[in-house]
């Protein structure tokens, strides 16, 4: 939509102010679509919401990216194909509505761009990913480690997802991460657990210490030419960056950093991803919406970047 004819405040709030998918014919490269589920949280709740904030943030993105040097919207076909409705008092039934809803996406042929939602997503979303690609690389960006085993004997939860995709073998257990955690344990016994999966662990700390650049590059090394699925927990910025969130820790990421770890990905074989956890209750001024949007457009922006190179033969 051409913001020089039609204000930015004016019009449906697609993401990006892009088609819907009914519009391009039912197919696209990239499909952007919402999730509006928070019934697996264990603190603050809220990220039912946190779909169409972004899309309302998203207002504000154009059409080129200059820190990727590309128009991913002129790359690759995105649409918003809207949200999938899942059950709010069925934890089990929504995790069944969303991967068959993701399998009709993938089936037609779109990459996902999925925003939250809580964490609990990220289960369904990765076995639909897994039926298409076989196991993948995950990138794991998020304050806490969300490899726990149950809440309150809730095997499903924000808290458990990659804990339920290990023992389902969803995971190319040689190439996952976390990135960005942080704030207190359990116990030990929570790393211990968590390395038994195969998991490496980037913390907050390691980014400020390090650098995004050093830290790129190990990941990438890590990730090969592996299938990957990123998993972007919002909470993985610090509040001072993301306040809109259930479970907020202290010492995060800048958006800053997020943003330049996501770009130095570029090349990646990033096959679908996710974005969970803003809660905009909570939110301030807008803050977690804005960085959201911006993190969901740079992620796109990979994708459409592959895809365009892959018709070239790049």
């Amino acid at each position: 939509m051409d913001s020089s004819r039609v204000p930015r405040y004016a019009g449906p709030a697609t993401f990006a102010r892009l088609p819907r998918l009914d519009e391009v014919g039912g197919t696209a490269d990239v499909a952007v679509v919402g999730v509006p589920f928070d019934t697996g949280v264990s603190y603050r709740p809220g990220a039912r919401f946190g779909g169409n904030a972004i899309r309302e943030a998203s207002r504000l993105l154009r059409p080129y990216n200059p820190a990727q040097e590309a128009a991913p919207f002129a790359l690759a076909q995105v649409a918003d194909a809207g949200d999938i409705p899942a059950n709010p008092f069925d934890i089990g039934e929504a995790v069944e509505t969303v991967q068959e809803a993701a399998d009709g996406l993938l089936d037609s042929g779109a990459r996902l761009m999925t925003l939250g939602g809580d964490h609990t997503i990220a289960l369904p979303l990765l076995r639909s990913v897994v039926r298409k690609h076989g196991p993948v690389a995950l990138l794991h960006f998020d304050a806490h480690l969300d490899t726990w085993d149950t809440y309150f004997g809730a095997a499903y939860t924000h808290g458990t997802p990659f804990r339920r995709a290990f023992e389902e073998g969803l995971l190319d257990t040689s190439a996952v991460s976390h990135v960005g955690t942080r704030g207190p344990l359990y116990g030990r016994k929570d790393l211990d657990e968590d390395a038994r999966m195969g998991f490496g662990i980037v913390t907050s700390a390691d980014v400020m210490r390090r650098g995004v650049d050093e830290v790129t590059d190990q990941l990438r090394l890590r990730i090969g030419d592996r299938p990957l699925y990123i998993s972007v927990d919002i909470d993985v910025l610090d509040p001072a960056h993301a306040p809109g969130t259930g479970t907020p820790e202290a010492g995060g990421l800048t958006s800053r950093e997020l943003l330049e770890i996501i770009r130095g990905l570029a090349g990646c074989r990033l096959v679908s991803a996710d974005l969970v956890e803003v809660a905009p209750a909570y939110d301030q001024a807008e803050i977690t919406s804005v960085a959201a949007s911006h993190t969901a457009y740079e992620l796109t922006t990979v994708m459409a970047r592959q895809i365009a190179e892959g018709r070239t033969g790049q």
